[in-house]
């Protein structure tokens, strides 16, 4: 099932508009939906179009498959043999001609591996043969280390390249297609444990409910879901378990630099390495407090490193440290998993949301000032789930999530205004004076009418599951 996807396709589709040779290079993590995005354009394209996978095999036989494909049929080894790779786009320069069409190499590092020499030829095929015709080239994989060297001065096709894109997982609002008939409440805790990976959504049916989805689709024996960490992991480093225990260490709630180091037992000057690699595999990324000033968040000491794909959040917190317990037990594991789910949902995803909320409605113009960053605050005396700030314009949004059940009440709004927000303000630059402030709650079940009343009189937002549901489905249409 082909979903979404809407600002890509017309990104692609202006390619096709520019009339002249094209040199994509689109890269992303492995099941994010590269392949099936290329195929989608490429068909909708109206032109002649061959797509060709590498395999981990030999060069010579990924140059025959290649030819085979290019000729219309199978990609079979049997196909015309080329001593090289500049023999092969010789040859592919004498079947495209002048014709506007699209070719796909996916998994291009796999090619790189085989033969070094191929990125080489291609630069040389590319400068003396297709950037003269109509040819759009795409360069695709799944390798991001290795596809974004292909980006720095030091390889054969700096400079040459026309276009180049990271895929993102699909947005929240996306989930809607995948499960049409279940309640907001369950797409987003889909959403805490699936992201928006499409190939993870699919594991799950949406025939049945949430819980008997984890049940069948993740703790099930013989589930993809259990290894997926390890083979994710597997195509880009050599020492894994150093790098799953650093992920481990996160998944359970080690986020500054010492708390990792303790509970991982790897020095701090060793553990920058693995953190450093797992934020090149856009694994793992480092928050700073959105009130630390741009110029000081290089160099600030407040960093968190926190895992990216809620997939992984889930895993490390609910499959790993039970994993043998699934093989034998898993109706105890999945209780303890329902017993826990909503803490992880609010903790997780809608704090996620409530930023994600807050980013597209500002790109609408639809609030009170221009974000220019847009995070969360922490220190020794206050959390706050959501902080936007435009440093231009001297104001802040201050916001605290809730995934209770029940309705914010007075208390919590007070808490807001005189703890949350006082405490926040007083970390930016002079202790905030002068800075105006604009209050937000993002809760499940909205607030009370009392609640709410002292909100508005204080120019607060208030932000419920119908509202933030609704705004962030109109985004994917």
């Amino acid at each position: 099932m082909f979903v979404d996807r809407t600002a890509e396709l017309a990104m692609l589709q202006t390619l096709l508009e520019r009339k002249q040779s094209e040199l994509l290079l689109l890269y992303g993590r492995r099941r994010v939906g590269k392949t099936a995005l290329l195929r989608e354009w490429a068909s909708r394209s109206g032109l002649p179009w061959s797509y060709w996978m590498a395999q981990k095999e030999s060069a010579e036989l990924q140059r025959r498959r290649l030819a085979a494909i290019l000729r219309g049929r199978p990609p079979s080894a049997t196909g015309p043999a080329f001593a090289s790779w500049s023999d092969l786009w010789d040859d592919v320069a004498t079947l495209v001609r002048d014709d506007r069409r699209i070719l796909i190499l996916d998994e291009l590092p796999w090619a790189v591996e085989a033969d070094g020499a191929m990125l080489s030829a291609l630069q040389y095929a590319w400068d003396l043969h297709f950037q003269q015709r109509n040819l759009i080239l795409v360069l695709c994989g799944s390798h991001i280390r290795t596809m974004e060297t292909l980006l720095s001065r030091q390889t054969p096709l700096f400079g040459r390249l026309t276009a180049q894109y990271y895929l993102q997982p699909l947005p929240f609002g996306a989930l809607r297609d995948f499960f049409p008939d279940w309640s907001p409440e369950a797409q987003v805790a889909a959403y805490a444990i699936l992201g928006g990976v499409p190939q993870y959504l699919a594991w799950f049916r949406p025939q049945v409910g949430l819980s008997a989805n984890i049940r069948q689709a993740i703790l099930a024996p013989i589930s993809m879901a259990l290894a997926e960490i390890e083979l994710l992991l597997a195509d880009e480093v050599r020492d894994i378990r150093t790098y799953l225990t650093v992920l481990n260490a996160l998944g359970e709630g080690a986020h500054a630099l010492k708390e990792i180091a303790n509970a991982t037992i790897i020095a701090p000057t060793n553990l920058t390495k693995y953190l450093g690699v797992l934020q090149e595999l856009r694994l793992v990324e480092r928050r700073i407090p959105a009130t630390v000033p741009p110029a000081l968040q290089a160099r600030s000491k407040q960093g968190r490193y926190h895992l990216i794909d809620p997939f992984h959040r889930f895993y490390f917190r609910f499959l790993r440290p039970h994993q043998a317990e699934i093989t034998y037990q898993p109706d105890q594991v999945l209780t303890q998993i329902q017993a826990g789910l909503r803490a992880f949902v609010g903790q997780t995803a809608w704090e996620e949301l409530a930023r994600t909320w807050v980013f597209t409605q500002g790109l609408r113009g639809a609030l009170p000032l221009t974000p220019e960053v847009i995070g969360s605050h922490w220190s020794r005396s206050v959390q706050a789930d959501v902080v936007a700030v435009s440093w231009r314009e001297r104001t802040i949004l201050i916001g605290e999530c809730k995934w209770s059940t029940d309705a914010i009440n007075r208390q919590l709004v007070r808490h807001l205004m005189e703890h949350t927000i006082p405490h926040t303000v007083a970390a930016l630059p002079e202790g905030g004076a002068g800075w105006r402030v604009i209050p937000a709650l993002f809760a499940r079940a909205g607030a009370t009418p009392e609640a709410h009343a002292l909100l508005r009189a204080q120019g607060g937002i208030m932000v419920d599951l119908p509202t933030l549901y609704a705004d962030l489905g109109a985004e994917t249409r």
